[in-house]
């Protein structure tokens, strides 16, 4: 059993997904349980749309969520680790090439030509976010009210995503049709003639069934797994220094962010780059280029934050750079995803009873509203970064904005993914610095 579960979910180390540009971070691992016939569709989407309803990295959730399922509660820690391991292996390799490597010439023209086919991934995810999670005009202002708040004022996103889940609440209270519909249904394409392991008539197994005494024992060992970390940094080094503000500060992001891993984002930019300075905004965007070419959940970038984060200033080992970016990375990795896998653990057996409750899914669906505003606020000073590198007084990069207008057409005309616009920009960078007309 536990040989197939191993084997199952060890694509982390060579699965790329095209994330939002299909229906969500999870579409590729729906069809990796088509092709494993573990779950029955109707089953697996009764699954993603709980995970979709929670704050946190939902591809890592549904990966816990069927390991779980299957396997009982071992299972499930396979199936969530495995599929965050390799990326964050990949992820602090790279960082440190990053770092070391990433002001020769060769590689920073790598790179100005990827940043603008990040902005572009970053305004393809706007469009087909506000597609999945917009289906009222009320929402549509939500959205727009979202990025005035923190494009303008400046609003603080937790503070954004309190509001409209007070707004959602509200609202589900006097018009719940907004809120009816499901994020996901049946295709009416899947083939039943496919018998799968766990199908649509399959008893809920023992194990997933509500057990307050199990329940009780699984929350206090999280509650223990968060605690001792986080103490014995506290004890090493104090509340105020690095290693404790990356773990707190990860672990709000893992409560705070719903919608996926472009929801994550703008928290994780206002904390770790204008609140801490752990890095810069180009190291950010290096960052998330970095994460959308690499096999694995986008949501690694934080590997990538907390990485620069201990290489840079490091107090507990010494300053030894690698060692205190990959105790970063680790650090960072760690709290994002402690709280999924008890998300999981806790509520999965409950969810017949919460799922599709308009009470319940009303303000998540508001906030998923909002964070479409908050997104495209990220997508907004990320083209100012790029067309503007130098400021608007130095005019604009034209460079820059083709290569982002191309890559816009590829991935939304011509379907393209992420690694191959991503793998034509960076050529297209190197090409116009062997030119002379890139850096001129």
């Amino acid at each position: 059993m536990w040989i197939t579960a191993l084997a199952k979910w060890s694509v982390g180390w060579t699965r790329f997904k095209n994330r939002f540009f299909e229906s969500n971070p999870s579409t590729n691992t729906a069809s990796r349980g088509a092709s494993l016939l573990a779950h029955s569709e109707r089953r697996f989407l009764h699954a993603l749309n709980y995970c979709m309803l929670l704050p946190g990295p939902e591809a890592q959730q549904l990966a816990t969520y069927l390991g779980w399922l299957m396997h009982r509660t071992w299972g499930g820690i396979l199936a969530g680790t495995l599929f965050i391991l390799p990326s964050l292996l990949i992820l602090i390799a790279l960082s440190w090439i990053y770092l070391e490597f990433g002001q020769t010439p060769l590689i920073a023209a790598l790179f100005e030509g990827i940043k603008p086919a990040v902005t572009a991934i970053v305004i393809v995810a706007v469009i087909r976010i506000a597609k999945r999670s917009i289906r009222h005009a009320i929402l549509a202002w939500l959205a727009f009210f979202s990025f005035i708040a923190i494009f303008v004022f400046n609003v603080p996103f937790p503070l954004i995503i309190v509001s409209a889940g007070l707004i959602g609440f509200f609202l589900g209270q006097y018009r719940p049709t907004l809120f009816t519909q499901q994020a996901h249904t049946p295709s009416h394409h899947s083939d039943s003639s496919i018998k799968a392991l766990i199908d649509d008539h399959t008893p809920t197994p023992e194990h997933a069934r509500y057990d307050a005494t199990r329940l009780y024992r699984q929350l206090s060992i999280g509650v223990l797994l968060w605690l001792i970390p986080i103490v014995a940094l506290i004890l090493i080094e104090g509340w105020k220094s690095l290693y404790p503000q990356i773990a707190w500060f990860f672990t709000k992001a893992a409560f705070l962010t719903f919608g996926g891993a472009y929801a994550v984002l703008p928290y994780v930019f206002q904390g770790a780059v204008e609140h801490y300075q752990w890095l810069t905004a180009s190291q950010m965007m290096d960052g998330l280029a970095l994460g959308e070419t690499k096999p694995g959940p986008l949501i690694m970038v934080v590997a990538f934050v907390g990485f620069l984060a201990g290489f840079a200033n490091d107090t507990i080992l010494g300053g030894l750079g690698f060692w205190g970016g990959a105790l970063g990375a680790l650090v960072a990795t760690w709290f994002t995803f402690l709280p999924s896998f008890l998300f999981i653990f806790l509520g999965a057996p409950l969810i017949e009873s919460t799922h599709g409750n308009v009470q319940f899914t009303a303000p998540l669906t508001a906030i998923s509203a909002a964070v479409v505003g908050v997104i495209a606020n990220l997508g907004v000073f990320f083209a100012y970064q790029v067309f503007f590198p130098k400021g608007f007084s130095q005019g604009l990069s034209i460079f820059a904005l083709l290569i982002c207008l191309a890559s816009l057409l590829l991935m939304l005309r011509l379907q393209w993914g992420v690694i191959r616009t991503l793998g034509l920009a960076g050529l297209l960078g190197i090409l116009f610095a062997q030119s002379g007309l890139l850096f001129s």
